[in-house]
C-alpha cells in the first residue's frame, strides 16, 4: 500500500454562502466515500510565491489550490479515488503523485 499525493487546480472559492455549503458537503461526502483510504485530509492553499535558484521571488505558485494525501494499491487506484473529486466537477483538476517512501 503506497501513499498518493492528491494535488488540486482551478475551482476557486464558492461565492455565495450557500454555493460555499453545498461545496463544503460535497467534499465531505466524498471524503466519507474514500474512508480509511484518507491519510491527510490536506488543506486549501492560500496566496503563494515562488522562489527561485537566486532567491528571488515572482508571481504565485503553479495555480495549486490544495492537497490531500490517500493510501492506495497504485497509482491507478490512487486516480481512480481522485475521479470522484468535487474539484473536477466545478472545472478543475486532480493530479496524481506517488510518494516515494525514503525510509
Amino acid at each position: 500500500m503506497g501513499k498518493y499525493v492528491l494535488a488540486y487546480r482551478g475551482a476557486g472559492m464558492a461565492e455565495t454562502p450557500e454555493a460555499q455549503q453545498a461545496s463544503m458537503d460535497a467534499w465531505g461526502a466524498w471524503f466519507g466515500q474514500l474512508g480509511e483510504s484518507v491519510a491527510d485530509w490536506g488543506a486549501p492553499f492560500g496566496p503563494s510565491t515562488t522562489v527561485s535558484g537566486s532567491g528571488n521571488t515572482a508571481g504565485g505558485g503553479a495555480e495549486l489550490t490544495g492537497y490531500s494525501v490517500v493510501t492506495a494499491d497504485s497509482l491507478d487506484a490512487a486516480s481512480g479515488l481522485a475521479a470522484g473529486c468535487p474539484i473536477i466537477a466545478d472545472g478543475g483538476t486532480v493530479d496524481v503523485y506517488e510518494a516515494i517512501d525514503m525510509s
